[in-house]
């Protein structure tokens, strides 16, 4: 994502970089505020136990210094509308293990975005996904129509049924040697008996 907003855009960003963390555990954390009002999304911060929260906390409330100051919005009305993490440079490190071994342990990075902006901005993003919604449901509907057409088509042809093949026939299994042998060998030691 491009992390420079246009001059006119009722939004504004804030970025923390190369903060020692995994992306993947940051990432848990970013999910739960994305298209949340700033405000509740400062409470699910404040409670949430996670590690990251401190960390995307600070990041929140940057990006909504920034809207106040840089852009001259109200804090009252700001949403997270967008907010993602990125992966970092992986310092990489070495333990030593058994017979003379190192094995590599990676101490990873990331650099975490959120953007915040008016509901109006909020809205518009959205728009695209309904678009994208309404054409699937579209094609699903087309897709339902096509199968019933061919199976009205399917009963109406009587030269259908006629075609149909009869299923094949399986053949049985062959008894391995071994089954063969085992028998042979209790028998004869029955006899001896």
């Amino acid at each position: 994502m491009a992390t420079k907003l246009a001059p006119d855009a009722q939004e504004a960003i804030a970025t923390a970089r190369f903060i020692r963390m995994s992306p993947t555990k940051a990432r848990q954390v970013v999910d739960l505020i994305r298209d949340r009002h700033v405000d509740d999304a400062r409470r699910v911060l404040q409670f949430n136990p996670r590690a990251a929260s401190t960390t995307v906390a600070k990041v929140l409330e940057s990006a909504i210094a920034n809207a106040e100051h840089n852009r001259g919005l109200p804090a009252d009305e700001l949403f997270v509308a967008r907010a993602w993490v990125d992966e970092g440079p992986t310092l990489r490190r070495f333990r030593p293990r058994a017979l003379g071994r190192a094995t590599r342990i990676r101490k990873r990075t990331c650099h975490i975005s959120v953007v915040v902006g008016r509901p109006e901005e909020r809205q518009e993003l959205r728009r695209p996904s309904e678009a994208a919604t309404a054409a699937r449901q579209t094609r699903r509907r087309v897709r339902k129509d096509s199968g019933a057409e061919k199976e009205k088509a399917a009963a109406a042809s009587p030269a259908s049924e006629a075609t149909e093949t009869a299923p094949k026939k399986t053949t049985a299994k062959k008894t391995t040697a071994k089954k063969s042998t085992a028998k042979k060998t209790t028998k004869k030691k029955g006899e001896e008996a």
